[in-house]
C-alpha cells in the first residue's frame, strides 16, 4: 500500500520576469488574487489534501513569502486593540496553517535544480510539489485528486491538462494511454515541443508527486538549455525504470504567471466572492467595450 503524501514542496526561487517592473522587488508569488497572495492559494490546496510540512524554496528577495506566513504581532495586536476579531483570525489562520520550512535556492537552473533542494527535506518519503502560479479552482482539491491515483497505483503522478492548438508548444507534453477516466499512463514526454511535433494535447502543469528517486534521476539529468535542469528530462529518465501516470483535473486552471491569466483568475475569483461578486459584475455588465 502506497504511503500517505504529507510533505510538499514549493519552488519559488523565479525571477518572475514576465510581471516586471512589479516583480524587480516583490516576489511573484505574493502577486495577489482579489486579496490573497497566489502562493497562498497553493498552501491552502495542499493543507486541504492532507499536506502536514511545507518546504518553500526561495531565493535572494523573497522574504516577504516568509513574512507572509509567520505571526505579524504588531498587525495582529492592533486588530485585537480595535475589536476586528474576524480580520484577527484570518490573519493568525496564515501563521498557523503548516509547518513550514525555508530553504534557498541560490542560482535559478531550473525546476529539476529547485526540486532537488528538497532532498534533505523529503527523505525517503514520496512528496507533493505545486508551483503557485498554477492556480487549479477545484471543488475538490487539485492535489487530492492526485493523491488517490497515488494510492491506488503507487507511482508518480503529474497534473494535466488539454492544451488545443499552437499553445501546446509552451509546455511539457505527455504521450499516453487513457487506463480510467481522467487517468493517464504516461508512455513518454518531451518539454516544449513544437506544434507538429507534439504527442498529444495533453500538457504538463504545475502538479507532481514524485518518489524518492526522483532526486537520483535529476543528479544523471544533463543541464538543457540556459543551463537549467528541467524537471520534465529528469521525470523521463525516471520513466524507463518506472511507470508514471497523470491525471487530467477537474477543476479550472488559471496560468496566473501570464499577465491575461492572471487578469481572467482576477475577474473569475473575484466574481465569485459574496462580498464581491454582484457589484463587480454590476460594473462589468455596464463597461462600454
Amino acid at each position: 500500500m502506497a504511503n500517505k503524501i504529507r510533505k510538499a514542496v514549493f519552488p519559488a526561487a523565479g525571477l518572475g520576469t514576465r510581471f516586471l517592473p512589479a516583480t524587480k522587488a516583490s516576489p511573484k508569488e505574493m502577486l495577489p488574487l482579489v486579496d490573497k497572495p497566489l502562493i497562498q492559494y497553493a498552501v491552502e490546496e495542499a493543507v486541504a489534501s492532507g499536506i502536514e510540512s511545507i518546504l518553500i524554496i526561495t531565493g535572494r528577495d523573497k522574504s516577504a513569502i516568509e513574512n507572509h506566513f509567520d505571526i505579524a504581532f504588531e498587525l495582529e495586536q492592533m486588530l485585537q486593540s480595535k475589536g476586528k476579531t474576524e480580520q484577527f483570525n484570518e490573519i493568525r489562520a496564515i501563521a498557523e496553517i503548516a509547518n513550514i520550512m525555508y530553504t534557498r535556492q541560490r542560482e535559478a537552473l531550473g525546476l529539476g535544480h529547485a526540486i532537488y533542494q528538497a532532498k534533505d527535506f523529503a527523505g525517503d518519503d514520496p512528496f507533493a510539489a505545486l508551483l503557485a502560479d498554477d492556480v487549479v479552482d477545484a471543488e475538490v482539491p487539485a492535489l487530492k485528486q492526485m493523491m488517490d491515483v497515488f494510492e491506488k497505483y503507487d507511482a508518480p503522478v503529474i497534473a494535466t491538462m488539454q492544451v488545443k492548438g499552437e499553445a501546446i508548444s509552451r509546455f511539457g507534453v505527455i504521450d499516453a494511454e487513457e487506463i480510467e477516466p481522467n487517468v493517464f499512463k504516461i508512455r513518454d514526454m518531451v518539454e516544449k515541443p513544437a506544434f507538429a511535433d507534439a504527442p498529444s494535447d495533453l500538457a504538463i502543469i504545475g502538479r507532481y508527486i514524485f518518489t524518492p528517486d526522483i532526486f537520483e534521476a535529476i543528479e544523471k539529468t544533463e543541464p538543457g538549455a540556459g543551463g537549467e535542469i528541467q524537471i520534465t528530462d529528469a521525470m523521463r529518465s525516471l520513466l524507463k525504470t518506472r511507470p508514471f501516470y497523470a491525471v487530467k483535473l477537474d477543476g479550472t486552471r488559471h496560468d496566473a504567471g501570464d499577465k491575461l491569466g492572471f487578469l481572467i483568475a482576477t475577474v473569475e475569483f473575484a466574481l465569485k466572492r459574496d462580498d464581491l461578486g454582484k457589484e463587480f459584475r454590476e460594473y462589468l455588465r455596464g463597461l462600454k467595450l
